[in-house]
């Protein structure tokens, strides 16, 4: 899976933007994959939903993984552009619980 990667000012974190548009069984071993080196290289990671048009439990369990790999370490993961049907997945299973979610990459990089 090819992320694309905006390195943010002061490489205090970077934002990942995944293309679409799905994210289930068939490309999450794939996305956990190509997320390791990021997770790993940065203190904060924004991960950009607005390709992703479907989410399905795979999905769901590989950004989990993501959030443990980065409270391991203290970082900062977080979410942004989610459309409606995958927010409401999130919902549904009350993930939003779990993530910071916000509605744009701005909002997201203003609270870091």
């Amino acid at each position: 899976m090819k992320l694309s990667l905006k390195v943010l000012d002061g490489n205090t974190g970077v934002i990942a933007t995944l293309p679409g548009p799905y994210l289930d069984v068939s490309n999450s071993k794939a996305f956990r994959e190509a997320l390791q080196p990021v997770l790993e290289g940065y203190p904060a990671v924004i991960l950009d939903l607005q390709n992703i048009e479907f989410i399905d439990s795979s999905g769901l369990g590989s950004l989990l993984s993501c959030l443990r790999a980065m409270n391991a370490k203290n970082g900062d993961l977080r979410l942004c552009g989610m459309c409606k049907p995958v927010q409401a997945m999130f919902e549904l299973v009350r993930m939003h619980r779990l993530f910071a979610i916000y509605n744009t990459e701005e909002e997201a990089t203003a609270t870091l």
